[in-house]
């Protein structure tokens, strides 16, 4: 599979690399079904075979950039951040539930599987911890974005301020429709609603929520890349329902040996 990806790179933090990864359309420049381009989840109904060649297409092709393996979660929407995970292969299905996972051991990404949920990767500016959130709209609703650097922080003896955070492409804010917002959000969350198209902006909820728990606004980075609304580029299970999912990685890259 030809391996896409959109690289990120914190300014003044070198050894610390994030990747976001993009449909790779066939050669003429279409897809064959809903989970051709990449589809990196064995949880979305693709072939197992399929997603684990995937998979390897994926981390060989960040090897060079000082990935040496992975580590996931059974992701499930809620706001459960474990820290100092073990690698998972590439073949292999992830056991362990949870939303968030930090590290400090060089060469491990921590992959997150979105298809419109907001991909969340935090750094220290040491370049010596990092962290990674999958935020779906019950995330923002809870305030996993600002627990997760919460507890991130309370762990490694960090300070928010100290902290730089990039969110991945996700649903934007025009096409992220919620007509029961009221019985989903409720007043609190009413600043970030459009009542005339029933519509929330994620991205600055998001926003938000990591500047009040200590982030500072000039370290707060976004892909403003509605997946959505990008066919060609993104899987999105609002655009299609049947879905792959892409992959956010993030890792403190590991020495050449």
């Amino acid at each position: 599979m030809p391996v896409k990806y959109i690289p990120f790179q914190f300014p003044g933090l070198e050894n610390v690399a994030c990747a976001f990864q993009a449909r790779a359309a066939m050669p003429d420049g279409g897809y064959r079904d809903a989970y051709d381009g990449g589809n990196i989840s064995f949880s979305a109904g693709d072939d197992a075979g399929r997603v684990a060649d995937n998979r390897r297409d994926m981390l060989a092709a960040l090897r060079t950039r000082g990935l040496t393996a992975w580590a996931e979660l059974n992701q499930v929407h809620g706001d459960a951040l474990l820290f100092e995970p073990e690698s998972v292969p590439c073949q292999a299905r992830p056991v362990a539930e949870g939303d968030g996972m930090a590290t400090s051991r060089p060469g491990l990404g921590l992959l997150i599987k979105t298809a419109d949920c907001q991909p969340i990767l935090l750094a220290h500016k040491s370049g010596r911890y990092v962290a990674a959130l999958h935020a779906g709209w019950r995330g923002n609703r809870c305030d996993f974005p600002g627990t997760g650097v919460a507890r991130f922080c309370a762990r490694y003896n960090l300070k928010a301020r100290d902290l730089l955070a990039v969110r991945g492409p996700s649903l934007g804010p025009a096409r992220a429709e919620f007509v029961n917002f009221e019985r989903e959000w409720g007043d609190a969350f009413r600043p970030w609603f459009d009542p005339q198209t029933r519509t929330m902006n994620l991205w600055g909820l998001t926003r938000h929520q990591l500047r009040q728990a200590g982030l500072p606004e000039c370290q707060i980075f976004g892909l403003d890349l509605c997946t959505a609304s990008n066919p060609d580029q993104f899987f999105s299970y609002r655009r299609e329902k049947r879905s792959g999912r892409q992959a956010s990685l993030i890792w403190i890259a590991a020495e050449p040996h």
